[in-house]
């Protein structure tokens, strides 16, 4: 059975699941040592309302807990990234607990214990004992198989494995795992639950270690074996290339050796080149620089500690993938966001190429005999798609953009997906339309990732050229004859916005906004946001002219008011009923952008031009106004969006454009001097 139908029988996007049931009021953790209070700290901020029980068999922990998490609401309010009164109800209903007495109307019960089978199953026991026959039961373990540590309860249907990542207030994924002897309906909604509270799960098959698990400790493992050849710093320096902070810098963190230890020794049942290295056991922390040091080293031992690292990286993606472990989707994200590495897996594959990947996979099964190799093509392991779900609903193809750490920021790789999922099932009679979404509550996408923009600053042939070069799914869907609506969960930002402003329909949540912040960085909108908006809803052209040229920001209510938006709801179930409805409704009636002179009022703005608080640039406020007025007056549809990128090509040769993305690269305020 293809993984994804095995691991996401309904939806690849949780939010798209109906849960069986609602949120929890109140929640369990057993466990306070290590990343029980983190997960604590995730449900309060995520659900401030609910109660939380804290239990340990020992006060000092408890102790311990509850000052971290007093600590990290003063550090949110310090950083002006949480109110006094949420931060009240943050900290209020929150027992700290020896008592399981306590737990016994818990909705949902998460054990973050030691990993140690006998006490899992002991802690397991005594839950069952106190909770009602309909609480969700489950345990963080890393690599613990629930049939191994759910065997001896009453109801062991009512359980999966919630794996979180350090730190797990504030890390996205959380591993959820499907078995056996589970319901289906719990990691339904348990994945639901979690989308909607901020996590992004990643459902995994119930293999030894998982699938994230499956690929840290082995790569851990893998460079500690490296010692015989070279340094711990050496090791790290050489890492850096494909991770952000190299295994022993994270082993010295993490205090990790142990854990290696007890994974590896698990996977021994697989093979025993799993092995874990003996040199874990001797030594506590290792002799490793900060990341980013100078670390000397010659080319042959760099060359080496490269190809065992990825020979083991890619030795566990093809038997993850091989075996259905996980999907080549999640494996590639969750390498990323969950273990830190720069890019996927499959994406380091891809841009080595076959043949580079074949030559490190020989070497590796020669030095490293019996790990797994790859089972399939090449081109098997790299055709799907990084950065998009696709889901059917009621006949609808639901296109999810799902980078959740960018803000499902756009990038042409993105953007390239969503045209080929278009020109998959446009042709397609069994689908009626499309919707575009984002993934999560918080954004529809918050814009475009500058890319290789920075690079085209001054050059304006090269700059109006990225412009078009941007607009191919925009394009696409002007001539489409199936409708697409943008289905908005969050924030539209930027060219998120403008991917949205194409659609030939649009719904919102109601605490939905809409911006176009580009001129706060001297720049403007140029992939049609200078001229759809006036064309598509044109009493709307004063509010328009503060949008673009003051970065006003607009409410979905006001979306709502002047015809933008057709339908406002309360939450992504009613935002997706909505956007199916709106689907129907635009059947065979989709309207096209309008062609001709769009009558607009003058471009009249305050001087000095200000977008909130932030100074603005008057030379880039004059281009972008003057794009406007120039668009609005083309005779045609393409000869205004020609302006549009135009104007781009012209507002990226100003010193305002190099200040602003200058400034948002390097994380200040710009200083606009004219």
């Amino acid at each position: 059975m293809d993984a994804r139908a095995k691991l996401y029988p309904t939806f690849a996007n949780p939010l798209l699941i109906k849960p069986t049931r609602p949120l929890p009021t109140e929640v369990a953790i057993i466990g306070a040592g290590t990343i029980g209070p983190d997960i604590g700290y995730y449900l309060k901020s995520a659900l401030p309302n609910i109660k939380l029980y804290l239990v340990d068999v020992a006060e000092k922990p408890l102790q311990s807990a509850e000052k971290r998490l007093s600590g990290y609401v003063q550090k949110a309010l310090d950083r002006r990234k949480m109110k006094e009164d949420r931060a009240k109800t943050v900290l209020e209903n929150i027992a700290y607990t020896t008592d399981y007495g306590l737990i016994k109307s818990c909705d949902l019960v998460i054990e973050a214990a030691t990993e140690n089978i006998p006490l899992k199953q002991k802690i397991f026991e005594t839950i069952e004992g106190f909770v009602s026959e309909t609480a969700i039961i489950t345990s963080n373990t890393s690599s613990i198989p629930a049939d191994r540590i759910f065997n001896k309860m009453a109801h062991p249907e009512r359980t999966s494995i919630t794996h979180f990542f350090a730190p797990a207030w504030r890390s996205l994924p959380v591993e959820v795992i499907r078995w056996e002897g589970g319901d289906p309906d719990v990691v339904d909604d348990l994945c639901w639950f979690f989308a909607a509270t901020g996590k992004t799960p990643i459902v995994t098959d119930n293999a030894i270690c998982f699938m994230l698990d499956r690929i840290f400790d082995n790569w851990c493992n893998e460079a500690a074996y490296l010692l015989a050849d070279a340094t711990a710093g050496q090791v790290d320096k050489a890492a850096e290339a494909f991770v952000f902070a190299g295994p022993f810098f994270v082993l010295n963190m993490a205090n990790g050796n142990p854990i290696i230890i007890e994974t590896n020794t698990l996977q021994m049942e697989e093979g025993d080149h799993y092995r874990p290295a003996s040199i874990l056991a001797s030594v506590d922390r290792w002799q490793t620089p900060r990341p980013g040091s100078k670390v000397e080293m010659s080319d042959e031992v760099r060359n080496t500690i490269r190809d065992r690292l990825l020979g083991i990286l890619f030795s566990q993606s093809f038997d993850i993938i091989d075996r259905g472990i996980g999907t080549r989707e999640d494996l590639n994200f969750g390498c990323r966001i969950a273990l830190g590495f720069r890019k996927g897996p499959l994406d380091v594959m891809r841009g080595l190429g076959e043949e580079e990947v074949g030559r490190i996979m020989k070497r590796f099964e020669a030095d490293r005999p019996g790990f797994p190799q790859p089972k399939e093509s090449f081109r098997f392991y790299q055709d799907f798609n990084r950065f998009v779900l696709v889901d059917d609903l009621d006949g609808v193809k639901v296109i999810t953009l799902r980078r959740p750490q960018a803000m499902n920021a756009l990038t042409d790789e993105v953007t390239d997906e969503i045209l080929a999922v278009f020109k998959q099932y446009e042709s397609d009679p069994s689908v009626k339309g499309f919707v575009i979404t984002g993934y999560g509550t918080a954004a529809f996408s918050a814009g475009a990732d500058i890319g290789k923009f920075p690079e085209m600053l001054g050059d304006f042939d090269a700059s109006a050229q990225y412009g078009r070069d941007c607009a191919r799914v925009q394009l696409h869907m002007d001539q489409m004859e199936k409708p697409v609506v943008a289905a908005v969960n969050g924030i539209a930002f930027g060219g998120g916005f403008e991917v949205a402003l194409r659609c030939h329909g649009m719904v919102a949540t109601k605490t939905a906004r809409f911006q176009f912040p580009e001129i706060t960085l001297g720049i403007l909108p140029g992939i049609g946001g200078c001229v759809v908006p006036y064309r598509r809803w044109p009493e709307g052209a004063a509010l328009f002219h503060e949008m673009i040229c003051l970065g006003r920001p607009l409410s979905a209510k006001e979306a709502l008011d002047m015809g933008m938006v057709s339908a406002l709801a309360d939450d992504f179930g009613q935002l997706m009923a909505a956007a199916v409805a709106e689907v129907d409704n635009l059947a065979g009636s989709v309207t096209r952008i309008p062609e001709g002179k769009v009558d607009i009022p003058e471009v009249q703005l305050p001087d000095p031009p200000m977008a909130g608080k932030q100074a603005l640039s008057k030379e880039a406020v004059a281009i972008a106004a003057r794009t406007v007025t120039d668009a609005a007056a083309a005779d045609s549809l393409a000869d205004a969006l020609e302006i549009g990128y135009r104007g781009f090509g012209e507002i990226a040769c100003t010193d305002a454009a190099k200040e602003g993305i200058s400034a948002f690269l390097e994380r200040r305020k710009p200083e606009f001097k004219k």
